[in-house]
């Protein structure tokens, strides 16, 4: 097997591993390992994530947490629709000329931070 076909079944493990336990995958997991492993420019990165998100990649782990009650569906269901639209305007925004994979970097991290010291700072 080639040295990216093994990178990339690795981070799908890894982002799958992490979709099933925390609910995160492409934007936290996939997007890094893309550009910081495997250098990827960081909006062919995120590009990609998104594709391989395309098919219901979550059905298995939320069956197991629908047989365990720990799912609401109609709340599924109005995430969706507000992801369906805000990922179609947040590609539109990242794709404009003045938008480039350098400030996609420095957005992505400052994201990153603030929702990482969320975390550790609220209990």
């Amino acid at each position: 097997m080639s040295n990216i076909l093994i990178q990339l079944l690795v981070i799908g493990l890894v982002a799958g591993v992490a979709g099933g336990m925390f609910g995160i995958g492409g934007g936290a997991i996939m997007v890094p390992a893309m550009v910081l492993i495997m250098g990827l420019d960081q909006k062919f990165a995120t590009g990609t994530s998104i594709a391989a998100q395309i098919l219901p990649i979550g059905i298995l782990g939320a069956a197991v947490y629908y047989r365990n009650g720990q799912l609401n569906i109609k709340y599924a269901v109005i995430i969706a629709a507000g992801l369906v639209v805000g990922n179609l305007f947040g590609a539109l925004f990242a794709n404009q000329p003045f938008i480039s994979s350098e400030t996609m970097k420095k957005l992505y991290g400052i994201f990153l931070l603030l929702l990482g010291a969320r975390y550790l700072l609220n209990r």
